[in-house]
């Protein structure tokens, strides 16, 4: 079949004239862009769901993801605690999230993840002035961090990431369990692939520090974590879940940046256009929160707003189990708690 004429001339025109082809060229590669950033935003919550009258913490509110699910969830009606710790800042970020949704039930509390004692305080303070809690949200975190310390003498990926986290949860299980049902959302990582939880040497007392290596081991640990409070809270009307947000724009990528200034600078602008802004990096955290009917996979991994299968380290529960053992010998708790 041949061309028509007026096909035939736009390709004669787009052959001849350079402005022609700048203009489709143009045009492509915007249209590329378009789709690349859509696919790189990832999966979206679509529930409509309220939460008047229920009562979310957020560790790490007052920025990136933290921030924007406090947002979220506080245009749903949520009572929102924003445990931080730094004060000013929190007040500063619970401020922006009431102008924005004019939900005024949102409200600020100090909590240091590199202190046991600040976990401790923070949640005895908040069983002592909340009648209930629906969905804890252990957020915060650090990655890739110099190596360093915490108060208690853990290494602090490990120390803030996964055992203050694994402390609050216990002291504020019974209020969760009261609430039921009731939800523990832990946000992991993609990391947690080819990551070891190294019982020999958690805190890389024996071994060469590595960042990555030790984030790993962290994240590895949030998805274990959710495996095991899964199994043993099913029973009680908790659910529990680990997920992967994305590659965001947030400042928890500071070390990265200090550690490689040179790599950093050269991949600023690329960044730009192959992260996720903060908004999309929470999806996943909301979708976890607050999707109805989600109970029947307590205990798994998402990504993307999907149900996903984790590596098959994130799968072992009788290092889940084991970490469980450690975690609670190393933070001091007991049931008794």
């Amino acid at each position: 079949m041949s061309m028509s004429v007026p096909a035939r001339e736009v390709w004669k025109e787009l052959r001849t004239n350079p402005l022609a082809k700048y203009g489709v060229a143009t045009a492509v590669t915007a249209i590329s862009l378009v789709l690349l950033r859509k696919w790189i935003a990832g999966g979206v919550c679509r529930s409509r769901i309220r939460l008047d009258g229920k009562t979310v913490v957020i560790t790490g509110a007052n920025t990136g993801i933290g921030k924007e699910t406090a947002r979220d969830l506080a245009l749903r009606g949520a009572r929102v605690v924003m445990a931080c710790r730094d004060m000013r800042r929190g007040e500063k970020a619970a401020s922006e999230v009431r102008r924005s949704t004019g939900n005024g039930n949102v409200v600020v509390r100090q909590l240091d993840l590199s202190s046991l004692a600040s976990v401790r305080e923070f949640a005895s303070k908040l069983s002592a002035t909340e009648d209930r809690l629906d969905i804890l949200i252990n957020n915060a975190g650090v990655m890739m961090c110099p190596r360093s310390l915490t108060e208690d003498g853990f290494e602090t990926q490990l120390g803030v990431n996964h055992l203050a986290h694994f402390l609050l949860t216990m002291l504020l299980l019974d209020m969760l369990k009261s609430s039921a049902p009731s939800r523990v959302v832990n946000v992991s990582s993609i990391a947690h692939v080819g990551g070891k939880i190294n019982f020999e040497d958690l805190f890389y007392n024996k071994t060469p520090y590595d960042s990555l290596v030790s984030y790993r081991q962290s994240k590895l640990a949030n998805l274990l974590f959710s495996r095991e409070l899964a199994r043993r809270t099913r029973a009680y009307g908790v659910s529990a879940f680990a997920l992967h947000p994305g590659v965001i724009r947030t400042e928890l990528g500071r070390y990265v940046e200090t550690r490689y200034p040179l790599l950093s600078a050269l991949l600023r602008a690329p960044a730009l256009l192959l992260m996720k802004t903060p908004k999309q990096g929470a999806q996943t955290t909301i979708y976890c929160a607050v999707t109805e009917g989600l109970e029947m996979h307590t205990g798994c991994y998402f990504s993307d707003c999907k149900l996903k299968e984790p590596a098959p380290e994130g799968k072992d529960d009788l290092a889940a189990m084991r970490l469980w053992d450690f975690s609670a010998k190393l933070v001091g708790y007991n049931e008794e708690d």
